[in-house]
Formats: C-alpha cells, structure tokens, sequence
C-alpha cells in the first residue's frame, strides 16, 4: 500500500523526496515515512518508468531531486487502485485510500469498491451477530463485540452515502459531456 501512497501523492504534480516522504506520511499516521521505505520505491518507480525525477534548485541554495508521475506511472496507479479484491476490502487503510482518490476513478470501479467493502462489512457483521448470540463475551468482551457491530453498521451507511454521491457525480459527468456534443 505505500507504493500506492506515494504515486498518489505523486497526482497533485512534482515534489521533492522529503516533501513526498512528509505527506505520504502524515496521510498514513506518521510524521513521515522513513527514507529505506520512500527512495527504494522512488527508484524502482524511475526503473519501471512510471515516476521521472529532475534536478532542480532548492530554496537555500542546495540541490533537490524533484519526482513526478509520468502518464504511464498513473495508468499504472488507477489499474492497481482499480483492483479491489477481497484482501483490500478486509482493510480500511485500503478502502480508505481508494476512497480518497475516487475523483480519479471511473464510476465502475468506484462502484465495485464500494459493493465489495460493503460485502465484506456486512459478513463482518453477520459474523459478529452469531459470535454475540453464541459466546458468553462477559461484560466487556459484549461491549468490544456491540462497539465493532455498530462501526460496521455505521461504515455501511456511509458507503451508501458514497455510493449516491458517486451516482451523482457519474451523473453530472454525463450531462456535461450531453453539452459539449
């Protein structure tokens, strides 16, 4: 997934390592991610030709190298953001990172991330109902269960928020490109 972290953060255009390393990041709970993570992934991106780097100036005086996406680099990150099987849908840091970049993915692949999450969350919740009805939990171990049924509940009614926000988008996108024609 930090792969797919930074090429992501690569989608707003050029940084320099330490910038992209700050962001990437901040949007996975760190102060930042750790250079043997970030500058592998940025020379294997280079190799594979999805990421170019340039020299440029820094701002006191030094030299930077400057990373940006190259078409192919985001063909590449939109298939794999794409890819939605049943491991991602297990992950919220992989629902949520293509949850954040649902601008930059059509509406079919939107709307299979959507459906396999909510598969998933409810199954989690089926699950959860049985162990409920068929384990004395105690006094705590029901209320961790109670807690994890109604965050799954909870995340469901969003995903059918998501799901009318996408159909709204797919929408206006429709009727915008009604008007050029």
């Amino acid at each position: 997934m930090n792969d797919l972290l930074l090429l992501a953060h690569l989608l707003g255009g050029p940084l320099h390592g330490y910038a992209l390393k700050k962001q990437a990041g901040l949007v996975s709970g760190n102060p930042a991610m750790h250079n043997n993570l970030v500058y592998p992934l940025l020379r294997r991106f280079v190799g594979q030709g999805w990421v170019k780097q340039k020299k440029a100036p820094g701002e006191r005086g030094q030299t930077r190298v400057v990373y940006s996406l190259t078409p192919a680099g985001r063909a590449e990150l939109l298939r794999r953001l794409s890819e939605f099987g049943e491991a991602e849908a297990r992950s919220p840091e992989e629902f949520e990172l293509r949850v954040g970049l649902f601008d930059f993915l059509d509406a079919a692949a939107r709307d299979e991330i959507l459906a396999r999450r909510k598969k998933y969350l409810e199954g989690r919740g089926e699950k959860l109902a049985h162990l409920q009805k068929a384990m004395d939990l105690g006094q705590f171990g029901g209320e961790v269960v109670r807690f994890l049924r109604e965050q799954a509940r909870a995340e469901l009614v969003w995903l059918e928020h998501l799901r009318r926000m996408s159909a709204a988008a797919k929408g206006k996108k429709a009727r915008g490109e009604g008007r050029e024609s």
